[in-house]
């Protein structure tokens, strides 16, 4: 499974609300920033993503986005889905690889259907913090 752009882009915007404390709004320039999308473009993923019901919106000076459920309950997979569809391969019946890319797909299904954006946040902490270099004598 290759996601499109939007399908990654869409990805970082998860991960960025699931980063921020819940219950807080956060403006699309900020994620758009972090995260480096273009707004524009950040506008329609997270337009998608509201019709999906991954995020809500909120209008106002202190309006923007949050999670509708907690990023333990979001998978990378379901966010995809929803974003890119079904991919669908066209392969001949007839052909050697059918069940091996079967395979292939029933594998990355796994991995993405089971891996939620807070394992992904505390994940990218861990690796984030191992590197940091203590400056103290």
């Amino acid at each position: 499974m290759q996601p499109s752009l939007k399908g990654e882009y869409a990805l970082q915007a998860i991960f960025d609300l699931a980063s921020q404390p819940p219950g807080a709004p956060i403006r699309i320039a900020d994620i758009a920033q972090r995260q480096k999308i273009p707004q524009k473009f950040l506008e329609l993923i997270l337009a998608n993503l509201k019709q999906a019901g991954f995020v809500e919106s909120r209008r106002g000076a202190e309006g923007g986005y949050l999670l509708t459920r907690p990023a333990e309950s979001l998978t990378v997979g379901e966010v995809l889905r929803a974003i890119d569809g079904v991919p669908k391969r066209r392969r001949k019946a007839d052909s050697p690889f059918v069940d091996l890319w079967r395979d292939v797909d029933r594998a990355v299904s796994d991995v993405i259907d089971k891996t939620t954006f807070l394992e992904l946040l505390r994940e990218w902490n861990e690796k984030r913090n191992r590197y940091v270099l203590n400056w103290e004598i």
